[in-house]
């Protein structure tokens, strides 16, 4: 299915300075969350504090203690005393580092906005689904800025999706929760620049036994490195690997349409599926939508729409 849409889905052709300029192409804040029947507007203030209006009355309260116990911050150790802990041979605890960051969450996010995080506990409302790579340089929520209750994601090797066929796994069942009970609205797959799990793919040797846990799930993207190898196959292997990272996505696109829920919402206009590729070598971020309908121009039902490079 993806040779269908490899004339217009090119991105070999596609010029950051044709795309309208990225300038053009500004972030729209998500809808208001609900909470039973109630819409809540979650506004930020300039010290990035959130309030919320409408349907909850607001108070201005004295902060509340997150616990009873004294609240104490454990500090980053300065390099003076990192050298004393190697010194006396004592292990420095990595925990130690996360414990700091966890009580700073508490006080400067939880404890301030309590009423928000409390309406949370009863309920999420995403208007997103993210299906993104497990690679640690990648988290969505820290480049696209979600929030709390945003965004349900599920991370896995390469950001593939399964077909319907492929039986279970943890990203079909995230789909089935995503769409069929909290009915999200998008679902975006996020890509990335030196995906380990592409070059693996890229790497694989055709007929190969394989072994592996890796090479059995990132097999899933066969038919993106096969397209790539015809289209690309004349490149530098890193080259090649770029363009399947691309590929790969579109792949999983069409992927995401073998499910009968999926497409379904997909066909009535309540769900929209979206592509993404994150550049974080020079820190840009590439956007499409997927269109699926009869009737389009040249006899396919696929075709691609607002493409955005963010940069």
């Amino acid at each position: 299915m993806a040779s269908l849409l490899r004339s217009s889905l090119s991105f070999a052709a596609f010029d950051a300075s044709s795309a309208e300029a990225s300038s053009q192409f500004f972030w729209k804040p998500l809808e208001p969350p609900k909470i039973g029947n109630s819409s809540l507007n979650l506004v930020r203030t300039s010290n990035a504090r959130l309030r919320i209006r409408g349907s909850v009355e607001e108070k201005h309260t004295p902060a509340r203690k997150a616990s009873k116990e004294p609240f104490r911050l454990t500090r980053k150790l300065t390099e003076n005393e990192r050298q004393v802990f190697e010194e006396e041979g004592q292990v420095l605890d990595p925990f130690q580092e996360l414990e700091y960051r966890f009580k700073r969450f508490k006080r400067k996010n939880y404890v301030e906005n309590m009423v928000d995080y409390q309406n949370l506990a009863e309920r999420q409302s995403p208007k997103f689904m993210v299906i993104a790579c497990a690679d640690s340089r990648v988290c969505p929520s820290n480049i696209l800025g979600f929030q709390p209750g945003e965004s349900f994601t599920v991370r896995n090797v390469a950001n593939l999706v399964p077909p319907f066929q492929h039986g279970a796994s943890e990203t079909s069942a995230a789909l089935e929760f995503a769409v069929n009970s909290l009915e999200v609205e998008n679902i975006l797959i996020v890509g990335h620049s030196r995906c380990g799990g592409i070059q693996a793919l890229m790497s694989m040797k055709d007929n190969a036994d394989s072994r592996s846990f890796i090479k059995d799930w990132v097999s899933i993207g066969k038919s993106a490195r096969l397209s790539t190898k015809a289209a690309a196959g004349n490149l530098s292997f890193e080259m090649q690997c770029r363009h399947c990272e691309k590929e790969s996505i579109n792949g999983s696109l069409l992927n995401l349409l073998t499910y009968p829920w999926i497409e379904k919402r997909v066909s009535e206009g309540t769900l929209s599926l979206h592509g993404g590729y994150y550049d974080f070598i020079d820190c840009t971020f590439e956007k499409w939508t997927l269109v699926y309908r009869e009737g389009l121009e040249g006899g396919s039902k696929y075709a691609i729409k607002n493409r955005a490079l963010w940069s």
